[in-house]
């Protein structure tokens, strides 16, 4: 028989039978499967055209299947289908099978593994050898989340930013982690951990910091007294197992230009990014030397600076744009502290620690923030799931809801770029959505300076008087900023969050992005016939970050390229969706 070529998301797929309601939870095995499927689709199968859609026969309960050819190693593999989705990002049940023959057997989430660790060999003519252990530490990650659930915490939004058991599901190792499993429990955000800080004491002297002005950093001098001629420097206690041992520390140390206070204080509570702490009415988002998902994170010296710098510049942007947008604010990060260079370089990377602004300055009095990954969740890991926010309200309510996120996130994040050159990124981590009593959004927050970035042109004056090795890594050209807008916007949030509403209501897929339509019909009404925006209507393939491709070449985050992949936004494909629902409903 031979394979059907398919676009990746093909809106021609038929029409198939859908889940009412989110899944129970995938075992760990199904889950890391999955997530291969999804890059190996959207990355490499989907742009092939190797990829097709097979609807369900006879009485079967499920919605068909979606098989996918790996062109270089012969392998044909599918998987069954929960729902199909109008982007191409399927929603899958149970284990992935591969054909032998006429028959098709199943496969275990290691035979995956090794079989696209054979395909991208021969596509790239490459070896990646930490690639299938990487998987495994993901595969590990996922199982401990599901299996090490400690009590939530009292509060709301902290239990969102605790929830994520899966990750990024178009990561191909989203829980991958160095480090032992019982370290890793002892300070992970699914895990539910919770701890005291080390607290350092530096020289006065000996202190690198910059701030935007003094009471920046007031949230790190009043977490304890220090000695008359000493500046309290806070440290992650993981990190300072890491660093404890390095001599120059050890030195220092001996010297008296650092003392060691122990640890204590406030307990402070990880977030998603496991290396920002909530604390003391603040975030503090301390170096890390642990690999997680693709990097060491570390806080380089020139992301230690740009923080500062960026929120130094961009206030006078920021302030405009709050007020021209009252349902949307960007946290700052006014400050940073560490040891100076002076001491020893890696040590100022290894104990710098970025100040960013708390919540309670930008939430409103009833309004409870929650991290929009945890509200888009696939599977309802958490209090914040659009399906307990919605709590079982009909089309209506789902409609009413989108129609108040997206008015709250997307046109200031367009007008950021296109009215004043600033690459905002509000892919799901960095969003909070603050909601009401009934559960609607009221506010979207924005955090992490580390993915904002300006537009060379209109910020050279600002750029031109930093160092240029921290105003280069602050900036992108206007093609890969617009990438990396519309990536992070419509792809990575806007098409998640749509995608656990069609969860929850199968036939609303089209009239939801008929309104995401509307919104940007709306900003190009404001903003004009600019180019980007047109070419969104028009139904341009949508740019989506190649996660899969960029791990397997050892690539940084920021040099990951994207691939495209086709889009739902074209007025003549939402009809033809649209007409497709009507007639189904008939």
């Amino acid at each position: 028989m031979p394979f059907p070529s398919a676009r990746p998301g093909a809106t021609t797929a038929p029409a198939l039978p859908v889940a009412a309601s989110p899944p129970s939870l995938p075992s760990a095995e199904d889950a890391v499967a999955h997530t291969l499927l999804n890059c190996l689709h959207r990355e490499v199968s989907g742009p092939e055209r190797r990829t097709a859609v097979e609807a369900a026969t006879g009485r079967s309960a499920d919605a068909g299947h979606l098989r996918l050819r790996l062109a270089r190693s012969g392998t044909v593999l599918r998987v069954r289908l929960r729902r199909t989705s109008l982007l191409g990002d399927h929603r899958f049940l149970g284990p992935v099978a591969e054909r032998s023959g006429h028959a098709w057997h199943e496969l275990t989430w290691q035979d995956l593994a090794e079989r696209v660790h054979t395909e991208l060999g021969l596509r790239t003519g490459v070896d990646n050898d930490e690639f299938l252990g990487q998987l495994a530490a993901s595969h590990a990650g996922v199982a401990a989340g599901l299996g090490r659930r400690a009590p939530a915490p009292a509060s709301r939004y902290l239990e969102s930013e605790q929830a994520l058991v899966f990750g990024h599901r178009f990561h191909p190792t989203p829980k991958a982690r160095s480090g032992d499993l019982a370290t890793w429990a002892a300070y992970a955000p699914e895990a539910r951990a919770t701890f005291r800080l080390r607290h350092l004491a530096v020289r006065s002297e000996l202190v690198a910091q910059d701030r935007v002005s003094p009471a920046a950093t007031a949230v790190l001098d009043r977490l304890r007294r220090v000695p008359d001629g000493y500046t309290l420097l806070p440290a992650h206690p993981w990190q300072y197992e890491l660093l404890r041992d390095d001599p120059r520390l050890r030195a220092a140390l001996a010297r008296g230009d650092v003392l060691d206070l122990g640890e204590g204080g406030a307990h402070f509570t990880p977030t998603a990014s496991v290396r920002t702490l909530s604390g003391a009415g603040a975030f503090l988002k301390f170096s890390l030397n642990v690999r997680i998902t693709n990097c060491i994170r570390k806080n380089a010296a020139y992301e230690l600076s740009g923080a500062v710098a960026l929120t130094r510049a961009l206030a006078p942007i920021l302030g405009r744009l709050a007020r021209r947008f009252p349902g949307h604010a960007v946290l700052g990060e006014p400050a940073y502290r560490s040891v100076s260079a002076a001491v020893a370089p890696d040590l100022l990377e290894g104990f710098g620690v970025i100040v960013r602004e708390g919540l309670d300055a930008h939430v409103r009095p009833g309004a409870t923030p929650l991290l929009a990954a945890a509200v888009a969740d696939e599977y309802p890991t958490g209090a914040a799931h659009i399906s307990r926010l919605l709590d079982g309200g009909g089309p209506r309510d789902a409609l009413r809801w989108w129609d108040a996120y997206l008015r709250l996130l997307v046109p200031p994040v367009l007008s950021a770029y296109l009215d004043h050159g600033v690459v905002l990124e509000p892919h799901l981590q960095n969003v909070l959505v603050a909601v009401d009593d009934d559960g609607l959004p009221s506010r979207v927050l924005l955090r992490d300076m580390e993915g904002t970035k300006l537009l060379p042109e209109p910020h050279a004056a600002t750029l031109a008087a930093l160092p240029t090795s921290v105003a280069e890594p602050m900036t992108y050209g206007a093609r890969r900023g617009w990438d990396r807008v519309t990536y992070c916007l419509l792809v990575n949030n806007v098409a998640e969050v749509l995608a656990a509403l069609t969860d929850l209501h199968p036939r609303l897929e089209a009239h939801l992005w008929a309104r995401v339509r509307a919104v940007l019909e709306g900003c190009r009404a404001e903003h004009g016939d600019r180019a980007p925006l047109r070419a969104l209507l028009d139904g341009a393939p949508l740019p989506a970050k190649a996660n899969l491709l960029a791990r397997w070449e050892r690539r940084a985050d920021r040099e990951a390229e994207y691939v495209r992949i086709p889009s739902p936004l074209a007025r003549s494909v939402l009809g033809g969706a649209l007409r497709t629902r009507v007639r189904r409903s008939s």
